[in-house]
């Protein structure tokens, strides 16, 4: 059995998926970029944080798993939407383009793992309209880049080169290599 020190039910599905046994471990970490740091660095550094924290809580040496994820565009990292306004910016961001979407998974126990895993997302040309009523779903909200590419918002997806549940926010094959 594993720990998971995350919120999120996304990441919950995808482990249950694998068929990993797991206790959630409810872990809150500042996430603030440094303003020195790459991307891919301050994803990394995030969930080892996160990691970190649910390691503490356990006070055992018992695996912990945690994750980040982050989209990027044009060097920006575009972090959670706080409310519809800002959620629409960011699609209109990513309307008609392709995007980064990084997301990192670490593994604590008596070492300290963490793999990158790293996606192109490419998003056909948004209405505003179109964001606004995306918005009034509920669905961009607490998500990397506005946006959750498993539910209505795969309707604006034209390609992906990557891992799908990596842009979910925990990759399946980077999982699996870290669980071995």
């Amino acid at each position: 059995m594993i720990y998971l020190a995350s919120r999120s039910p996304r990441r919950r599905q995808i482990l249950e998926q694998c068929g990993i046994e797991f206790a959630i471990l409810d872990v809150a970490i500042h996430e603030h970029w440094n303003g020195t740091e790459t991307a891919p660095d301050y994803v990394r550094r995030l969930a080892l944080e996160k990691a970190r924290a649910g390691s503490e809580l356990t006070g055992k040496n018992l695996p912990v798993l945690a994750a980040d994820t982050e989209v990027l565009v044009d060097g920006t990292i575009l972090g959670k939407p706080a409310d519809k306004v800002a959620a629409i910016a960011m699609l209109q961001r990513l309307s008609g383009r392709s995007h980064q979407v990084l997301t990192a998974v670490a593994l604590v126990q008596r070492t300290q793992t963490v793999i990158l895993s790293t996606s192109v997302v490419t998003f056909r040309p948004l209405s505003i309209a179109e964001c606004a009523t995306y918005c009034d779903s509920g669905e961009p909200y607490d998500k990397a880049g506005g946006y959750a590419i498993q539910g209505r918002a795969a309707a604006f997806v034209t390609r992906l080169e990557g891992s799908y549940t990596g842009v979910m926010g925990l990759p399946r094959y980077e999982t699996a290599q870290l669980l071995r």
